[in-house]
């Protein structure tokens, strides 16, 4: 199903397709077969079961076009969190239809990216939206905008570049495509 780790750690660069129960049964979560004595399998599932409270919320008002990646798509044995990114319609996006519809879904109204919105959390050095403290998930919006990560050279990147290279290195990396058929 995934590839094994570059020797960077990295999955080979390119996008590979998985449902959310493909992703629960991945070396993303159950670990690679050796070589990690402390990969942290439980908090690897726990991100997974609140990524998925996010992607029934994107499923139902029509986001199909989902990607996540960050260090848990890495060789890290306890990411911090899962970063991801979905194709939205810019119209919907902009007027906050969308972010309307997300909160009538999510108990906790976390669905902003209002950088004031953003808190502080012991031991981070960045502030992060509410959808991180209550999810431990970004997800964030693409409609063909710049994500604010530059790559090695200084231009920036649109949210499909810069998730596809690592904050580490700025390598090339492999990313998730989440798909239907799971279940959420």
């Amino acid at each position: 199903m995934l590839p094994g780790f570059t020797d960077e750690g990295y999955l080979p660069p390119a996008d590979y397709e998985l449902t959310l129960d493909e992703l629960r049964d991945s070396t993303l979560v159950v670990g690679p077969s050796n070589g990690y004595p402390n990969w942290d399998r439980g908090w690897r599932e726990q991100l997974v079961d609140n990524l998925s409270m996010l992607l029934d919320q994107l499923w139902q008002v029509g986001i199909e076009e989902i990607f996540v990646d960050g260090s848990f798509v890495e060789d890290k044995e306890h990411p911090n969190d899962i970063d991801g990114y979905f194709v939205c319609d810019m119209i919907e996006l902009a007027t906050g239809r969308l972010q309307t519809q997300f909160n009538l879904l999510d108990p906790y109204k976390v669905w902003t990216w209002d950088p004031t919105t953003r808190r502080p959390y012991r031991g981070y050095p960045k502030k992060q939206l509410p959808m991180w403290h209550v999810y431990r998930v970004e997800m964030y919006p693409h409609v063909g905008q710049f994500s604010g990560i530059r790559d090695k050279y200084g231009n920036d990147l649109e949210f499909p570049s810069a998730f596809r290279l690592s904050r580490r290195d700025g390598q090339p990396r492999g990313i998730i495509k989440i798909v239907k058929g799971g279940q959420p």
